[in-house]
């Protein structure tokens, strides 16, 4: 595993740029250093490293991830989803820590989203009955993450959005101040216009949401 790190890291530092790392770490608001790769570079430069050949054993995956969340350039952030992501199809109930803990360290939407969108999504697939239990734990912990999560995890699911359960998450989360929290309930709502824009309009029109939330849930509607 040692040597699996040293080669990224080196891989990473061999195609690092200054320039665009300034502008990367002024758009993440001066949160995470950069090595400076734009997506598409770092995508090839990372992909050796997730092929099925080249991918650690799942019981060293938790640890790995950890590793690479606590490091300090956001490329490793990335990279460590992206890997979490390769062992989809072998998730254990216990996974779900790992996944609250990269939600809840070094914070930002572009990996929030990610986890929520991608691996919280097929966590709750697999494991339907631990659903309820987290969406009640994270929309009462007050971390905006992890409500924010519990927002955005049903996203693309169209005809199988848990419409009932939609409902009881933003309604929860009303009256909220946060910038995420109010993009990411008019976002959820945007996406299920598709499937139901009767049902969202009428929810709209029944509900005080937050002016945000209002307008990116009428996008595609009006």
């Amino acid at each position: 595993m040692n040597a699996y790190l040293e080669t990224l890291r080196l891989e990473f530092e061999a195609n690092a740029d200054t320039n665009i790392a300034m502008q990367q770490k002024a758009y993440l608001k001066g949160l995470f250093s950069c090595y400076g790769m734009k997506t598409p570079l770092r995508r090839k430069v990372q992909q050796p490293f997730l092929e099925q050949e080249h991918l650690p054993p799942k019981e060293t995956m938790e640890h790995l991830v950890r590793v690479l969340w606590n490091l300090p350039e956001r490329e490793y952030h990335y990279f460590a989803q992206e890997l979490a992501l390769k062992y989809k199809k072998y998730l254990a109930l216990e996974d779900i820590s790992l996944f609250e803990f990269m939600i809840t360290h070094n914070s930002w939407w572009d990996t929030v989203d990610f986890i929520a969108t991608k691996l919280i999504k097929a966590y709750f697939h697999k494991f339907p009955e631990q659903r309820n239990v987290y969406i009640k734990k994270w929309l009462s912990s007050g971390n905006i993450w992890l409500q924010r999560s519990c927002l955005l995890f049903q996203l693309l699911e169209k005809e199988k959005t848990d419409v009932p359960l939609l409902k009881r998450i933003i309604t929860s989360l009303l009256g909220s101040k946060e910038f995420f929290i109010n993009k990411a309930i008019g976002w959820a709502l945007r996406d299920y216009s598709r499937t139901d824009p009767d049902w969202v309009s009428h929810f709209v029109e029944t509900h005080g949401l937050h002016p945000l939330s209002r307008r990116e849930a009428l996008k595609l509607i009006t």
